[in-house]
């Protein structure tokens, strides 16, 4: 939905025509008017579920980027306890009055880098979960676009049938509102 001030001043501007209109008595005016309601109304609340599916992407590619940052910070700690424990080994290797002490650091740094790779790929998987979430709300935002213009052309179009007095043009717009309607539902599948 966007919340361009202009974009709202046209929907009330065809809402209001289609109110004047309504007075005239015409059954075809009558229609057209109620039809440019309801999809007044509906586009309103396929924009808003445009505008949560947009925030839905953002909030999970943030999300996705903090958990691969704590996924990197794990990877980096295991590479610094891997290099410990290798000169660790090394120093116990060598032999001399430590080489007890440092096999036994090199040991205990070994038990850490299971556990803190088994970190660093749980973090890894949530960034895949939240980018494919995003992925998914991102798609929904673009069918809902879609779907909300399609409902605004309806709006547009169902005036012409007024100003006309002629069917075609509501005819039109109801075949838009419909298509918008289950491009919005599509979505949702």
């Amino acid at each position: 939905m966007s919340d361009s001030p202009l974009e709202e001043m046209e929907n009330r501007e065809h809402v209001e025509h289609a109110e004047h209109a309504a007075h005239s008595g015409s059954k075809l005016i009558t229609w057209v008017s109620m039809t440019i309601a309801v999809l007044a109304v509906l586009s309103a609340l396929v924009g808003s579920l445009e505008t949560i599916a947009s925030g839905q992407a953002l909030g999970q590619k943030n999300d996705a980027v903090l958990a691969q940052s704590l996924a990197s910070d794990r990877w980096n700690f295991y590479q610094a306890k891997s290099l410990k424990k290798h000169i660790y080994t090394v120093g116990a290797g060598q032999g001399g009055p430590n080489a007890a002490k440092y096999a036994a650091i090199a040991k205990s740094d070994a038990a850490d880098e299971d556990k803190i790779q088994d970190d660093a790929r749980r973090f890894e998987k949530e960034r895949d979960e939240h980018l494919k979430a995003s992925d998914a709300a991102e798609d929904r935002h673009h069918k809902l676009t879609i779907a909300a213009t399609l409902m605004h052309m309806g709006i547009a179009i169902s005036t012409v049938a007024i100003i006309t007095g002629k069917r075609w043009p509501w005819q039109a717009s109801l075949i838009l509102g419909a298509l918008g309607g289950i491009v919005a539902a599509i979505a949702y599948l």
